[in-house]
């Protein structure tokens, strides 16, 4: 199934494409990046040896959003789990937004795991109609 494009403030063109190898660098970094690492449950540093391993593994699982046929951000899910990124130059502009409604167009039954205090995620899964129904305690 084909995710049609989408042109955001009417200006630039936004695309979703499955991930392919070119983009595993763009991943990585992101996912390293100290602006956006924060938000993830897992925040230690992704080495690239240890990155190229699990791509060849869940790659396939995983997504990239395209504004003008350069990366955005990046999308997945493994076990009904959902893994999204935005770059901090894209953020605020809908590209989360358009990259959960295309991921949930493919695989309907995901869920998405959120820190409590990462309001920006908890925003964006909830404008795209998830609601909260679960707490996880950790000690």
């Amino acid at each position: 199934q084909q995710v049609p494009p989408r042109l955001i403030q009417g200006v630039r063109l936004m695309d979703f494409v499955k991930n392919q190898e070119k983009y595993w660098e763009f991943i990585r970094q992101l996912r390293n990046d100290e602006r956006v690492k924060g938000g993830f449950i897992k925040q230690e540093h992704i080495a690239q040896e240890n990155h190229l391993k699990y791509m060849e593994k869940y790659g396939i699982n995983y997504y990239i959003c395209l504004i003008d046929e350069n990366p955005a951000g990046y999308v997945g899910v493994i076990d009904r789990d959902i893994r999204v990124a935005t770059h901090p130059d894209f953020q605020g502009k809908g590209v989360g937004k358009f990259m959960i409604n295309a991921l949930m167009t493919l695989y309907p039954d995901s869920l998405a795991k959120v820190k409590i205090e990462n309001e920006a995620s908890l925003h964006l899964f909830e404008a795209c109609g998830f609601t909260k129904r679960y707490y996880i305690l950790e000690k």
